[in-house]
């Protein structure tokens, strides 16, 4: 940045990065000329013609060498833009870029910097908003739930029961509807603020943990859960806590729409570069054509499991964020209704 912010300092100069690179060049370009006439002027008098032009290939590979040199060093302004805005996208680290340069390259770095503090007003603004929102629509539900309650408290008549028993329903529905949403919100901030890192994970413990979380699932519609490891320790990215996250996800989709007494498999191999880690089931599938609804927040194709299991329309959304996150991908497979899926993370090998 030095060589830039002196050249900055040269009034005809200062506006325009272009003429930065022309100066440089020019001054680069004529280092050989000047060398020669200076050679040929103050030499000896009886110069031979190789020696002419001896110097002048000796004097052009050293002026090119010192134009590179300082040319690498004047695009310092455009090498630090890029990765502060490479660190805050995959870090959300807030860079701190110098703003007072008035040619295109200042101009990109005070946009880029502004653009940023602009989007973590934004997203902390509404953020703040959300959680307000959240508060006051948990208020008017509980009121309404309050009032449910009073009517019954009266003993009414049946159908005026019936009535408030319904509303009392859908205001529990609302109450789950509202933590699912702060959970979300909360979710994806964590998501946003995890630095990127490679992690030594052991896949079989991980598997355990997912194990103990989901049991009572597998226990209550008498699905066997079946491993088969071609690897164990791999280094990615994702932290473990996260891999979890996305595998109980995974898994627990595929016990809500596996039948009864059936199986799931589990596979972690290593094909190429790629960590594969693979859930199938034998359960109701889904029509490719609603493949991508289903990675969609909130999809409309969300459906009740096997065993009438409610659906939040978030967890494939989730599991897609953390992978895309973490530099993976997911990938929803089926060969049609009633005949199963399959939910394939694929992560880069370290």
């Amino acid at each position: 940045m030095r060589l830039y912010q002196k050249l900055s300092k040269i009034n005809f100069l200062k506006k325009s990065y272009a003429f930065k690179f022309l100066f440089v060049a020019f001054i680069g370009i004529h280092i050989p000329l000047i060398g020669i006439l200076f050679y040929v002027l103050y030499g000896s008098k009886n110069i031979a013609a190789n020696t002419i032009l001896f110097v002048a290939l000796v004097m052009t590979l050293i002026a090119s060498a010192i134009t590179l040199y300082f040319l690498k060093h004047l695009i310092k302004p455009i090498e630090i833009a890029s990765k502060a805005l490479d660190n805050y996208r995959n870090e959300r680290k807030v860079p701190s870029l110098p703003t007072d340069f008035s040619d295109e390259a200042g101009l990109l770095m005070r946009n880029i910097q502004k653009s940023i503090l602009e989007n973590e007003r934004s997203l902390s603004d509404n953020q703040d908003l959300i959680y307000l929102l959240s508060h006051d629509f948990k208020n008017f539900t509980g009121n309404s739930q309050g009032l449910a309650e009073l009517i019954l408290d009266e003993s009414p008549s049946e159908i005026v029961q019936e009535y408030a028993q319904l509303i009392k329903k859908s205001t529990i529905q609302q109450f789950v509807f509202i933590e699912i949403f702060i959970k979300l919100m909360k979710d994806q901030e964590e998501l946003l603020n995890r630095p990127l890192k490679v992690n030594t994970i052991s896949l079989q413990s991980v598997l355990e943990i997912v194990r103990i979380q989901v049991a009572p699932k597998l226990i209550s519609k008498k699905i066997i859960l079946n491993s088969f490891f071609q690897i164990d320790e791999v280094l990615l990215t994702i932290e473990e806590d996260l891999l979890v996250r996305v595998l109980v996800n995974l898994i627990d989709n595929a016990i809500k729409f596996s039948f009864p007494e059936s199986e799931i498999q589990f596979t972690a191999s290593k094909i190429d570069n790629k960590i594969a880690l693979v859930v199938s089931d034998s359960g109701i599938g889904f029509n490719l054509n609603d493949k991508e609804e289903l990675y969609k927040r909130f999809t409309t194709r969300s459906r009740v499991g096997t065993s009438n299991e409610p659906s939040t329309g978030i967890g494939l959304y989730l599991c897609k964020k953390i992978v895309e996150k973490y530099q993976g991908n997911l990938i929803l497979e089926s060969p049609g209704v009633n005949k199963g899926s399959t939910f394939s993370v694929l992560f880069t090998s370290f």
